[in-house]
This record gives structure tokens, sequence and C-alpha cells, in this order.
């Protein structure tokens, strides 16, 4: 019991501060103090021979090829995908890319842009848009039920459709394309053809 309990215990390495066992704590403070630098930077035990590779990829001040701010490199990922003001992000409006810095700004302006609802036949804001249609299709369903027994006649003419595709809109549109560009590689084709004649 005495000794399985000697073999258990430890002792802290005063160059990196770790928990050895104590029958190999001579080995290992020799190996450590030999071979092992603490970064000055973040703590980490880094081979000698690999310290100033580790400040230079790690710790090194780096700029941001975005905005010019000087960091360092292990935060410059991050600093470019989530912080860096000249990072391009997408309007929630109009999806229209720009950078981090003029978002708020833009969406002040293109959030107070108006569209037609076509439930409602109102104009809304964009930044109202959601809640909006979520109240204006709640009370268009109120709508339906209270007027099922009134006769289509004397209901009023119908709703317009919304603005948004319809699938016959979207293959004529789709065979129209196909038209015009079959028809503009024809005339591409005589086009050619005749300046090669001449």
């Amino acid at each position: 019991m005495d000794e399985a309990s000697s073999d258990q215990t430890t002792s802290i390495c005063k160059h990196c501060d770790r928990e050895i066992p104590s029958s190999n704590i001579d080995l290992h403070s020799a190996h450590c103090f030999r071979n092992l630098e603490k970064c000055k930077v973040c703590g980490d035990m880094v081979p000698i021979k690999y310290a100033e590779q580790h400040f230079l990829t790690t710790h090194a001040p780096v700029s941001c090829s975005l905005c010019s701010n000087t960091m360092e490199r292990d935060v410059l990922h991050v600093h470019k995908s989530e912080n860096c003001p000249q990072r391009i992000v997408t309007c929630e409006f109009c999806e229209f890319p720009l950078p981090a810095i003029d978002l708020i700004e833009h969406q002040e302006v293109c959030g107070n842009r108006t569209e037609l609802c076509h439930l409602c036949s109102r104009y809304i804001r964009l930044r109202e848009r959601y809640n909006h249609e979520i109240r204006c299709c709640s009370s268009a369903d109120n709508v339906v039920s209270r007027d099922s027994h009134v006769p289509a006649r004397e209901r009023g003419p119908p709703r317009r459709e919304p603005n948004g595709f319809s699938p016959k809109r979207l293959l004529i549109t789709i065979a129209i394309t196909g038209i015009a560009v079959l028809l503009g590689s024809l005339f591409i084709q005589k086009k050619t053809e005749s300046s090669q004649l001449h």
C-alpha cells in the first residue's frame, strides 16, 4: 500500500509548472529546461527551436487587408469574418452587398422603402413587412371565414396575385430567354460566316 501511494505522488516542474510523477521529475526537468521555452505572450510551452516560428505564426502583429488595423495573427481570421468594419455584409431588405461600416445607414434608408401588400393593398415599409404580413394574414383568414357565406359576386373584385413569379410566368420567362439566346447565336453565326466570305 505504501509503495503504491509513493508511486502516485507528483511534483511540480519549476520550468513548465506541470505535475510530473515524482519518480520522473529529475529526468523531466533536465529535458524540459534543455528543450522547451515558455512563450512570453500566451504562456504555452514551445520547443526552443520553434519558439521564433511560434511567435511569427501566432502572435506577430499583422495588418488586416481590408481595414489596415494591426492585430495578432491568430485573431485575424475572426476579425475579418466578424469584426472588421470593411467586411462585406448584405442588406436584409435588398440583399445588396456593402461594407459593414455602411450597413446601418444603408438599412435605415432601405428599410423605409415601401412595397405593396398583396393582401390588403396598402403600402408597407420594408422594415415592418414581416410583422405586417403576420397581422395581415391572420386578419385575412378571419375575413375569409366571415365572408365564406357571402356569394362571390357580392364580395367584390378578387385580390391581386403577389408580385412573385408564378410557375406559368417562370416557364414563359425561361422560354423567351431560350429563344433570345438561340436567335443571338444564329445572328452571330451568320455575321461570322459573312465576314469570312469577304
